[in-house]
């Protein structure tokens, strides 16, 4: 018997469905019927019906053959109403499915759910000339795409990320706040401290082996910072990433907007590896705690409570990525533009000091702030009882003109050399040699963080591609050990670097540089 489409009239044999403890429903009016299960069965509603409901007060959408009545939830989306109402009435599977991970949809209203799509109405998808023209340079691009150990230094792999990605994709990872003079600031502040190498020491026997957040075995210094949509690139996503992290011994922090689901991730990691979860405060705080019990119950080993973005940043190239697909913001709000802002919104604005308590009296993981940009916040984090700080400024992503991380370390290690001793402090933004690491060890701290490195390499080759980042830091860091004349991480001190209060000579036109800018 074919199945009959929304406003067809109801199969006699399904008329026993019906009994005098159920209302009847008429299948012309314009919900479908969710409180009788035995119709949802025979129910499909065709595209033609979809295509009707596209407004603000009446929006429906089609994900993954199936359709939802979203409008009481436009008010509610994280990412704002915008990004909705410009798939309204439409399918919107292909914008969705990149940036969210499985089991989103499980966390709507279930009678928000409509039922399954006619999929003999649903039209086949007309790719635009723009798009045509897109994928064919990515083809092109992988076809051409040399093996991961092609690459000599990390700039070789952001080079190539950016011929294989997709606009949307390349614009989201790279993009800045503003005018990204912080992006730069963070690469640039590297350049300002000198090595003073120390010779005639034996060398051919080194150690970059430690450990991190609370005695995590780690290969090297280096882990990974918590950054978000690595299905953009890849379409296993942080799954790709914590496999490679398996085999070259990196720990691995997984965004909180990560597009993989966290029961993925864990079923990738290998026995014994250890994750570090990232955390913003929710402006539900039932849901924060919900998801501190989970990670706690899953098996992270820390929290990364990330306070630098408590609004998003403003994200030029992000918002411009849209291209075609951008329709600007409904009534002059400002949503909907491009990736960070759909993945944004759920964060509460006044996330402050006190939450550090709430937290700690739910779960006893360790906890690490996320985003410390001046030494006053490094001692009141100290005050507050946290297990550690990472000094950042969400990879120049957040507040532009913030200092560099390295600058912020600088002043640190002159003004209160004694909190490092306290706790731990970490550094990311802008690490993109070996050199840059050993020199955030040199002035106290215990790791750094890569992310934008990582999500290149997992653009471009996924696993072999996220190892091969880790591969070129091992190699930069043992050389630059060895030249400084240590053998050990624990043998970087203060006095093998000093500041230089100017920038390095500039690269000169047609000369290779091993930073990308």
């Amino acid at each position: 018997m074919p199945i009959p489409a929304f406003g067809a009239a109801l199969p006699p044999s399904l008329g026993d469905a019906l009994t005098p403890d159920l209302p009847l429903i008429s299948l012309a009016g314009q919900q479908p019927p969710h409180f009788v299960p035995a119709l949802q069965a025979w129910w499909v509603i065709s595209f033609d019906e979809v295509q009707r409901h596209n407004t603000r007060e009446d929006c429906w959408v089609v994900i993954e053959g199936q359709v939802y009545d979203v409008t009481r939830f436009l008010e509610d989306h994280p990412g704002g109403i915008a990004s909705i109402l410009r798939m309204a009435g439409s399918d919107a599977t292909d914008m969705f499915k990149p940036i969210h991970p499985p089991g989103t949809l499980d966390l709507l209203d279930p009678v928000m759910h409509l039922g399954p799509i006619d999929l003999e109405t649903l039209p086949k998808l007309e790719l635009s000339e723009q798009k045509k023209l897109e994928l064919a340079r990515i083809e092109a691009a992988r076809k051409a795409l040399p093996p991961p150990d092609a690459a000599v230094n990390l700039a070789d792999i952001e080079k190539l990320a950016k011929t294989v990605l997709t606009k949307t994709a390349w614009a989201y990872y790279r993009s800045a706040g503003d005018d990204e003079y912080t992006y730069r600031e963070n690469i640039a502040s590297f350049g300002r401290f000198w090595f003073r190498p120390r010779v005639l020491n034996k060398v051919s026997q080194i150690s970059m082996e430690t450990t991190l957040f609370g005695g995590i075995a780690s290969s090297i210094p280096v882990y990974v910072s918590p950054s978000a949509m690595a299905r953009l690139g890849h379409p296993d996503g942080e799954m790709e990433i914590t496999r490679a992290c398996a085999k070259e011994g990196v720990i691995q922090g997984v965004s909180a907007n990560a597009s993989c689901s966290l029961d993925e991730i864990m079923g990738a990691k290998a026995e014994g590896q250890e994750l570090i979860y990232q955390l913003y405060m929710n402006r539900s705080r039932q849901r924060s705690r919900e998801i501190i019990e989970a990670v706690d119950k899953m098996g992270f080993k820390g929290i990364m409570l990330t306070v630098d973005a408590p609004v998003p940043g403003k994200r030029e190239r992000d918002i411009r990525a849209q291209g075609e697909d951008f329709q600007g913001p409904s009534e002059g709000k400002a949503e909907g533009k491009g990736v960070a802002q759909s993945i944004s919104g759920y964060q509460d604005p006044d996330v402050n000091w006190a939450d550090i308590a709430w937290i700690k009296g739910i779960t006893k993981l360790p906890l690490y702030i996320k985003g410390i940009q001046c030494v006053e916040d490094a001692e009141k984090a100290y005050e507050h009882g946290v297990d550690g700080v990472i000094i950042s400024n969400h990879g120049g992503r957040q507040l532009d003109f913030a200092p560099g991380a390295m600058t912020v370390l600088y002043d640190l290690h002159q003004r209160r050399p004694d909190l490092m001793q306290k706790m731990d402090v970490y550094i990311d933004g802008g690490i993109r040699r070996g050199t840059d690491v050993l020199k955030a060890l040199c002035l106290g701290a215990k790791g750094v963080g890569l992310g934008r490195p990582v999500l290149y390499g997992n653009g471009c080759w996924g696993e072999p591609g996220v190892r091969r980042v880790f591969q070129i830091m091992r190699e930069e860091i043992a050389t630059t050990m060895r030249l400084l004349g240590v053998t050990r991480l624990e043998d970087l001190r203060p006095e093998i670097i000093r500041y230089v209060d100017r920038d390095p000579v500039p690269v000169c036109a047609g000369e290779e540089s091993g930073r990308m800018k």
